[in-house]
């Protein structure tokens, strides 16, 4: 009655079933720890507004800015990977919340440990801080660094930077 085909569907559906439960428990291993321990942000500011022109229609700056964040904090056992981006957060009178990435980098979990650590200087943007309409110059910017926790298992997690450490410069009022 039980035939070499039934032992072996129980021994394979048995070992999914192990799987599974040690998935299901790495995935809860990790809930508090992207809470409790986050990348030390130690410097993110503007180093030189390069130009700000109106460019079809749209406001168009580009810059460049310093960075200096230590992320090894944020990495544990089943982090595979980070997402690291900076945002650039203004307020217009057509829209009153603007955000848009200037760069983004992936922080590989298996890189040594002083690739975790990014110091770097006068870093121009990857994409250019774009207005949709012409209402840029003058405006107050704020700099954020946000991230992604990338899991090898369980649901994915977004954090960024704290308000009180951002940093914030104002545009000219006229074209550059």
């Amino acid at each position: 009655m039980n035939t070499v085909w039934v032992r072996l569907n129980a021994v394979v559906f048995f070992g999914l079933t192990v799987l599974l439960g040690l998935s299901i428990l790495a995935a809860l291993s990790k809930y508090g720890h992207s809470n409790r321990t986050k990348p030390i942000i130690h410097d993110l500011s503007l180093n030189t507004l390069r130009s700000l022109k109106s460019h079809g229609g749209v406001d168009r700056a580009l810059l460049s800015f310093d960075i200096h964040a230590d992320l090894r904090p944020a990495f544990h056992w089943n982090i595979k990977q980070l997402f690291v981006y900076v945002v650039a957060e203004y307020a217009t009178e057509t829209n009153p919340r603007n955000q848009i990435i200037l760069w983004d980098k992936i922080v590989e979990a298996t890189g040594p440990d002083d690739a975790k650590v990014l110091k770097q200087d006068n870093i121009f943007v990857k994409y250019a801080l774009v207005d949709q309409a012409d209402e840029l110059r003058g405006k107050d910017v704020q700099l954020q660094l946000h991230w992604d926790h990338m899991p090898l298992t369980g649901a994915l997690h977004q954090d960024s930077q704290g308000q009180e450490t951002m940093s914030t410069f104002t545009l000219p009022e006229e074209y550059q």
